[in-house]
């Protein structure tokens, strides 16, 4: 079967950092490196994701031309990845004219099939810009927790989804001025109606393909919702063209089109033999590697779009999805300077060599849960697990050798040492069966279990005593470590592609394809060349330093250290109050305003976004969870003196009916004390202790929370953020 491998598009907006890199692009070539060794027909694609908002905003910011934006910015992730030694068979870009043809072609035969409909809705319009805002064109205040910085798509505060018509006080980022709303006619994909046919592949890809865990619970979590026709069109300028009548002055969303960057790229790279990759699905298995913020795209959208054509398209096979990797305890941010990014490791390759920023992304690379970059533990990484290992090993061995023996290694005749031998041919194939299944990760901790036996052994077979006893037998010694070493070398090219190469030179070997391993019949004749130092071992006064040059150790002021939410809940107070009135605010349509009845004769009047989910009968007498102690604030005029919680999934809202529950009942968790906090919090304080719900419970940290001795649970959202 032919491989067929693929990253995620990066968007070309801004410089990949640390964590980008290992999410998608050096994931993906380790994967491919090894797939070519094994002798598998392999592609590995990738491009650049060039159209949307984001890039106009750049652009804007920049003084250039959309056009002009992705030139540079491609140019730069070209020049990173170059660098970072990535394989790719062929890295194109979206604004290349073969990806317009392809993406229309697939919307025709979509449409042709019945999977596209018309939708009005409403939207933001700048007037004074003459044009409707796509949601990074628009701030406001969240409607949720009051911050006022929210984006139309998204709350960074609270982490709600959001529309742009959903903002309180929306502002256009273009102009500064108020928009309107007025309707927009767009296109849409009708997930619904293909949802049996995807129902059908997800079962079997998912299984067939070992998706990675957080893959196969982010993807039922939407099937588990219920599938919804999703836009395909926007209201703006840089973008595919729609080529539909009424419809000339919309291009296709982004997230409809970048997926489909995969074919496109590979048939302006292989005008040839595309379709060879792309249409016959019967040869050919989809690798996908990306974070898991893109899983969905992958696994719901871009497969029922090339199901919907009608075409025996190759779909996906293997999904693989990391968590993310964090820097110095927070995010990366090129704004803020914090973090490395592509361009600083450029920066440092006469310090830290490009195989070593390899080696420890994938050795802490972010499989099951969130990694942590930090200085103090690159360093550590780097010297304890691989130069004082491997390369330990590697000089002690080719010093005792050309120290005490010459010429030719000859062959292994000592049945101690093919004993020994056989040891590491068995961990050799483990290796290659963890990379077989995409566990990168252990792949290359399987590795370096080969280079710490070989330590054992050299320690344990004490060369230098034995060479005064049996100088035959101390070469035997010799010789078997020789064949680990080289071993290890051909399980590295994957992951330390110069590095490994360096290795197999210095026993007078070349690359070569892993029909090789466990057999060392090729070294017999090879004369082991003098010792060389592969690597210095950082120096942590040198490189720790570092962090301050790269945001590792910032300001507290406006970048603190993560709170422990345990922590964060000692200031959080959560009490039981009854909806005793409920009425429209004055000055903005989605937000209610209620009094709310905290009990012992204290009612709170709170402002809540809730209009677009509950009518005010299904809220009027009822008994909520209600954030009792956050400051007082204004939301559109209008204090608020708290904030009726819910649950939230994607764009489902449930609030939390406490019925039975007394009122004035103080939130705690389970095995504490329900204690009165009355001390007044900032909405940050607040969601530093996250609530999360799974499987109907809502827990902090895995803790139940509980009121009057009941777990607090949802009656419809299985999963969600309380906030």
């Amino acid at each position: 079967m032919k491989r067929l491998i693929t990253s995620a598009l990066p968007y070309v907006n801004n410089v990949p950092h640390l964590g980008n890199i290992i999410g998608a692009v050096l994931s993906a070539d380790v994967y491919a490196r090894y797939c070519r060794a094994k002798g598998y027909p392999t592609r590995y694609i990738c491009a650049t994701d060039e159209y949307g908002t984001a890039t106009e905003n750049r652009a804007r910011e920049e003084g250039l031309s959309p056009k002009e934006i992705c030139d540079k910015y491609h140019a730069i992730h070209a020049e990173v990845y170059k660098a970072f030694n990535i394989s790719f068979d062929y890295f194109g870009r979206t604004s290349h004219p073969e990806h317009i043809e392809v993406t229309q072609e697939i919307f025709k035969n979509l449409e042709t099939q019945g999977y596209i409909v018309e939708q009005i809705s409403e939207q933001t319009y700048c007037e004074h810009d003459q044009m409707f805002l796509a949601d990074r064109y628009v701030e406001g205040t969240c409607p949720h927790c009051g911050y006022d910085g929210a984006r139309g798509d998204q709350c960074d505060q609270c982490g709600k989804l959001l529309q742009t018509t959903e903002l309180v006080d929306p502002k256009c980022k273009v102009c500064g001025q108020t928009p309107v709303r007025k309707t927009t006619n767009h296109l849409y994909i009708d997930l619904p109606k293909l949802e049996g046919k995807l129902g059908s592949f997800l079962e079997k890809s998912s299984e067939d393909g070992h998706w990675s865990g957080n893959a196969k619970s982010t993807t039922q979590g939407w099937i588990d919702r219920g599938l919804l026709a999703r836009p395909i069109t926007r209201d703006l300028e840089w973008g595919v063209p729609v080529p539909k009548v009424g419809f000339e002055s919309k291009v296709f969303y982004v997230w409809f089109d970048a997926p489909i960057g995969y074919i496109s790229a590979t048939k302006r790279g292989f005008p040839e033999d595309w379709k060879e990759w792309w249409l016959e699905p019967e040869t050919t298995q989809l690798y996908q590697f990306m974070a898991k913020d893109n899983i969905p795209f992958h696994t719901v959208v871009f497969p029922a779009a090339l199901m919907g054509t009608g075409q025996n398209w190759t779909l996906l096979h293997h999904i693989n999805s990391t968590e993310y990797l964090n820097y110095e305890g927070g995010k990366f941010s090129k704004s803020r300077n914090v973090g490395v990014f592509g361009s600083d490791v450029l920066e440092l390759q006469e310090r830290i060599p490009i195989d070593l920023w390899r080696f420890y992304l994938v050795y802490n690379r972010p499989e099951k849960s969130d990694a942590n970059f930090t200085w103090e533990g690159f360093v550590e990484d780097i010297n304890s697990n691989f130069i004082d290992n491997i390369g330990n090993l590697l000089n002690r061995v080719l010093v005792f050798y050309n120290k005490n023996f010459s010429g030719p290694l000859g062959p292994v005749t000592d049945p101690n040492q093919i004993k020994f031998l056989e040891e590491v041919s068995s961990m050799g194939k483990q290796a290659l069966e963890e990379l077989e299944a995409v566990h990168l990760r252990e792949g290359l901790r399987q590795v370096l279990a080969i280079g710490r036996l070989g330590n054992k052994h050299f320690h344990d077979a004490a060369p230098w005593k034995l060479i005064k006893e049996d100088e035959a037998a101390a070469k035997q010694v010799l010789v078997s470590l020789s064949c680990l070493l080289v071993e290890v070398a051909r399980l590295l090219q994957p992951f330390m592609p110069d590095t490994a190469k360096r290795i197999l030179g210095l026993f007078e070997q070349v690359d070569s394809d892993y029909s090789s391993v466990g057999q060392w019949s090729g070294l017999e004749s090879a004369t082991p060349k003098p010792a060389e130092i592969i690597f210095k071992k950082l120096d942590p006064k040198e490189i720790v330093p570092l962090g301050e040059a790269y945001g590792g150790k910032r300001d507290l002021e406006n970048n603190p250290k993560p709170i422990d939410p345990k922590e964060a809940w000692e200031k959080v107070e959560m009490k039981v109050g009854e909806i005793i009135e409920i009425a429209p605010h004055p000055n903005a349509e989605r937000l209610y305003v209620e009094k709310v009845d905290m009990g012992n004769g204290e009612i709170r009047n709170i402002v809540s976004g809730l209009v677009s989910y509950y009518q005010p009968e299904e809220l009027l007498g009822k008994r909520v969870l209600v954030a009792s102690n956050l400051s007082p604030a204004k939301l559109r005029g209008v204090l608020s003196e708290g904030m009726v919680l819910a649950v939230q999934k994607r764009k489902k809202l449930e609030v939390i009916f406490m019925p039975d529950a007394p009122l004035g009942s103080v939130a705690y968790l389970e095995g504490d004390e329900p204690l009165a906090k009355p001390e007044l919090i900032s909405i940050d304080e607040f969601f530093a202790a996250p609530v999360k719900v799974a499987d109907h419970q809502c827990r902090l940290s895995g803790i139940p929370l509980m009121v009057a001795g009941t777990a607090v649970c949802t009656t419809t959202l299985v999963s969600g953020d309380l906030g």
